[in-house]
């Protein structure tokens, strides 16, 4: 088979991209900082936080699902203008909300504008950019999720008040919403990477036909249980690290913070190599790398064993979204990809948030240092998941 064929990429186009995964990420650092300040000025109490995330995660899960469904019609320039522009209207809703009533809406608004910007976003790059930019683009995603809580800390400081945060960041959707609008012809036009260049494509099929695929299943089966073992191993090392390995608090907290540190150096890191190795075979060496990771998290010892263990599952982890994302018509097909992203992006939202849930009733049940053995649990679910999706290790002769 021939190697992957790369045309000139739009610049204007990738930096676009670039800065709509920033902003995709920015929402998600604001409400953690904020929530304090914010539960008190809409006189909640702080335990009343999950009143944002359920509506919030709904409308993600339905508005991801659907986006794959609907990019053939509307095509993902007018997807993502028209979603970055509710973005902004949500943030504004944060921004200026009188009562929780009023915050619950427009946290259902952002969830549905988050879940079709996530999905389009991907489903495009993962078709006109290669393997160096996919990594890169989830770096940046990152980058946004990490100033979010500086942007809000920064308010907070500053002028004394949470609002400002969150209008200035709806400020900056607004503005990309715009940017959107006027290249959305612009969008229309891909491919630049095809990971098979001599692909017959059929015409248009129908919903059902990719809904019976089971490769499509087992994709979303895989990245389900990948994004539930990264946001595990970050929700949970503070407390394994603290109560179960006897380290310090301002240690545990700078070991998670390398946790997340790692996996940004890694998608960085990749990126520049990525046009060195083939994606196949990246994305099986980092599984097997979070499977280690794992193993080293679970074996009793001292607090930095652990901490290296999570150091080594965050640095493993960086590949696998963006590159088990960009092989997505390699395991299903050119014409059912974009829906199998949107699947996929529905996916990682149900396992990040159901199964580090789970792990969380377990450790209560049995002791923090059930976060290891877990975690091994997730990384061979992981490796089987992926199996199936991709149909045996074969496939690494293809990519």
């Amino acid at each position: 088979m021939s190697a992957p064929t790369v045309t000139p990429v739009r610049m204007s186009l990738l930096v676009l991209a670039y800065f709509a995964f920033i902003s995709l990420g920015l929402p998600d650092g604001l409400l953690g900082v904020a929530w304090p300040s914010m539960s008190a000025d809409l006189n909640v109490g702080r335990e009343t936080i999950g009143l944002l995330l359920i509506p919030a995660t709904c409308g993600y899960l339905v508005s991801s699902v659907t986006a794959g469904f609907v990019l053939s019609k509307l095509g993902v320039g007018r997807l993502l203008a028209g979603s970055t522009a509710l973005a902004s209207a949500a943030l504004f809703g944060y921004g200026l909300s009188p009562a929780i009533g009023v915050t619950m809406v427009a946290a259902l608004a952002a969830g549905f504008a988050g879940g079709a910007i996530d999905a389009g976003l991907n489903a495009y790059a993962a078709s006109a950019f290669g393997p160096r930019h996919m990594n890169w683009l989830h770096a940046f995603f990152g980058l946004g999720v990490a100033m979010g809580p500086l942007i809000m800390t920064a308010s907070i400081q500053y002028a004394d008040a949470w609002r400002p945060g969150y209008l200035l960041v709806a400020t900056g959707q607004a503005a990309l919403a715009l940017a959107f609008v006027l290249t959305a012809r612009q969008w229309a036009q891909r491919p630049a990477y095809e990971t098979h260049p001599h692909e017959v494509h059929a015409g248009p099929v129908r919903a059902r036909d990719t809904l019976k695929l089971p490769k499509v299943w087992f994709s979303v089966l895989t990245i389900a249980v990948y994004v539930a073992l990264e946001v595990a191993a970050g929700l949970f090392a503070y407390q394994l690290l603290t109560e179960g390995r006897g380290m310090g608090d301002a240690a545990a907290g700078v070991c998670v913070s390398l946790y997340w540190g790692s996996l940004f150096a890694g998608r960085v890191l990749q990126g520049f190599a990525a046009h060195r190795f083939m994606p196949g075979r990246v994305v099986v060496w980092s599984i097997g790398g979070m499977a280690a990771g794992a193993v080293l998290v679970a074996i009793p010892g001292p607090g930095w064993l652990a901490a290296f263990g999570f150091m080594v599952i965050g640095f493993a982890a960086a590949a696998v979204f963006p590159m088990f994302t960009l092989l997505t018509a390699e395991r299903v097909g050119a014409a059912h990809a974009d829906r199998t992203i949107g699947l996929q992006m529905a996916g990682a939202g149900l396992g990040g948030s159901i199964i580090p849930a789970l792990i969380g009733v377990v450790m209560g049940a049995a002791g923090v240092e059930a976060l290891g053995p877990s975690l091994v649990v997730l990384a061979a679910a992981l490796i089987a998941a992926y199996l199936a999706a991709t149909g045996g290790l074969g496939h690494l002769k293809r990519t």
